[in-house]
């Protein structure tokens, strides 16, 4: 009779250990927050400025120098971008009837922000205002095009440039609802499986056939094919670095793959007639891991950056910055 009645309260309990793990598992593969809140678009990059800082993928940052512009935006809003931002998500929408000739986008950043210093900085360069979900939405022109700012709360802020106002509305409708890991772009939702673990950063794009022909990477159906890149960081070998193609069926990844090959070996000659002996030996081992793999419909390029190449780089950079307006 105890058996009987504990039976119940055993399988209860398996249960709810069974959910909690599914809901774990369902966390773990699913998009960042910042990600599942921007809108349907061509594509998307993500970068976890958090875990490159802890990481310390780059080493030691030198000082720089701020333009006037950016040093007044700081002394405004107490914002930093280069150590207080933790997450950027960007959404790439290409030029279409609805968003425009150019290229539009839109982003959701997650950091350290003074939400009243920030909001009475954007009141001061916007033409107007519009309330939706309780949220103020800032309409700030620059350069030609209506740029909507919107602090969603006390450390995420939405950015999008496209023409269409309701995109905004849909990233400030979907920041109010319950988290979900079901959530986010459709796009994002069929290939973020593959972006691998511990990345640092990614980006889901579906390839532009306009970018092709400029390139010379003309598929048989170029708007089928989606990339998919990944940058993960392995303190002793350096930043690794991985695309995925994924091609309407294996012609077309032997196509790319051979095209891509063919951009390769060029690239490698012009480096050593230009290099020669004097070439810089982790940047010739950053080239010389260049590879490019074809797996059934898939074309796989890989490469790893030595941490002393990035190092280098970073020591290189202009003294003077100012963040650039998209």
């Amino acid at each position: 009779m105890r058996i009987k009645r504990r039976l119940p309260v055993l399988v209860g309990f398996l249960l709810v250990v069974a959910a909690l793990t599914l809901i774990v598992q369902l966390r773990k593969h699913a998009p960042p927050e910042a990600a599942r809140l921007l809108p349907g678009a061509d594509g998307f990059v993500y970068a976890d400025l958090k875990w490159m800082r802890l990481a310390d993928v780059a080493g030691t940052l030198p000082s720089v120098r701020h333009d006037p512009d950016y040093e007044q935006f700081i002394q405004a809003t107490g914002f930093e971008f280069e150590r207080d931002l933790q997450e950027a998500a960007v959404a790439i929408h290409y030029a279409s009837p609805a968003s425009g000739p150019e290229t539009r986008f839109s982003y959701v950043f997650v950091a350290k922000i003074d939400g009243d210093k920030f909001r009475t900085y954007l009141k001061g360069l916007a033409v107007s205002t519009d309330e939706y979900q309780s949220v103020t939405i800032y309409n700030v022109p620059l350069d030609g095009r209506t740029l909507r700012v919107a602090v969603l709360g006390v450390d995420t802020i939405a950015v999008s440039n496209h023409n269409d106002p309701s995109v905004i509305r849909g990233i400030v409708y979907r920041s109010r609802k319950l988290a979900s890991p079901f959530g986010g772009p459709a796009l994002l939702r069929q290939f973020y499986k593959r972006v691998p673990l511990t990345s640092l950063a990614w980006a889901v794009v579906r390839m532009n056939p306009n970018d092709q022909a400029a390139a010379g990477f003309v598929l048989p159906s170029p708007s089928a094919a989606t990339v998919v890149a990944s940058v993960r960081y392995r303190p002793l070998l350096g930043v690794h670095f991985q695309a995925e193609a994924f091609t309407p069926n294996e012609q077309s990844a032997e196509q790319l793959t051979q095209q891509v090959n063919a951009f390769l070996e060029v690239f490698r000659s012009a480096e050593i007639s230009v290099g020669g002996q004097a070439s810089d030996p982790d940047m010739k081992k950053a080239i010389e891991s260049l590879k490019i793999e074809q797996k059934n419909e898939r074309a796989v390029l890989t490469a790893t950056v030595p941490p002393e190449l990035i190092r280098k780089f970073v020591a290189a950079a202009p003294a003077e910055i100012g963040p650039k307006a998209q």
